[in-house]
């Protein structure tokens, strides 16, 4: 039966790795906000009064924004690890010929080879597990199209994995702008509660709740519009990592079983 390791598959950091960083992120950005973003935003609406609605650290100040931000910077973290996991940990690994060691003119002892692989430190690794299954394969069957399509099942399955592994950033991505959209329902509703102040010439309070609807959709959708770009590149070293893990797989461990033939 083909096996991926999931954790390696879908390259997630550990839940724990996870909530440690979460919880430096929250504590960092309220930091932040309470430490400098805020008292600047108040010092530039008593300096320019409605004026200061183009004003960035007026545009970032809410609590909406504060979410938004810290949400993005954690789901972030979880798009880069994930990179250079693949960089670091499969890349080098994409054009590797296992088997370099064992001379190609004579046949290959299937059961040997299966043994070291099994035993290599990279085992788990996306690209030396497909080697294995479909070593294993091979020797159940001592056929090698039987072999082909363990790799083929394998590098699906590695594939399905992946993508099930970026469900939680696309989570991230679709609540960031839903949060922004909270933020526009409840400046709305704080400005309509305003009117009156408005109607008598006091339009001061009514903008700055209008600021609030505005800035907290502003800032979402530009944090989700750039983590979506984020997930695209990882998505596409994703699949060049499936596509390489099977091109190699079939130019040097395939041909070598051919040979047995």
């Amino acid at each position: 039966m083909t096996k991926i390791s999931a954790h390696t598959s879908s390259m997630n950091p550990s839940q724990v790795v996870s909530m440690i960083v979460f919880l430096v992120i929250v504590t960092a950005v309220h930091l932040l906000y309470q430490g400098a973003i805020r008292p600047f935003a108040e010092a530039a609406v008593a300096a320019y009064g409605s004026g200061a609605t183009s004003n960035i650290w007026v545009i970032l100040k809410d609590f909406e924004q504060q979410a938004s931000v810290t949400i993005g910077l954690f789901c972030g973290f979880l798009i880069m690890y994930k990179y250079q996991r693949i960089v670091f940990h499969e890349e080098p690994l994409f054009t590797m010929d296992y088997l370099q060691a064992y001379d190609k003119t004579q046949a290959l002892n299937v059961s040997e080879a299966l043994n070291e692989l099994e035993q290599s430190a990279y085992a788990e690794n996306s690209s030396m597990s497909t080697w294995i299954n479909c070593l294993r394969r091979y020797k159940n069957t001592q056929n090698v199209q039987h072999a082909s399509n363990a790799i083929t099942e394998n590098v699906e399955m590695l594939a399905a994995q992946l993508e099930s592994g970026n469900s939680m950033i696309r989570y991230f991505i679709w609540a960031i702008p839903s949060i922004g959209f909270i933020g526009t329902v409840r400046g709305i509703g704080s400005a309509l509660a305003k009117a009156e102040e408005a109607v008598a010439g006091d339009i001061s309070g009514m903008v700055d709740k209008l600021g609030v609807a505005f800035n907290s959709t502003l800032v979402s959708l530009i944090i989700s519009i750039i983590l979506m770009y984020l997930l695209h590149v990882l998505n596409n070293r994703q699949d060049e990592m499936v596509i390489n893990t099977q091109k190699n797989c079939e130019k040097h461990l395939l041909t070598q079983l051919h040979q047995q033939e």
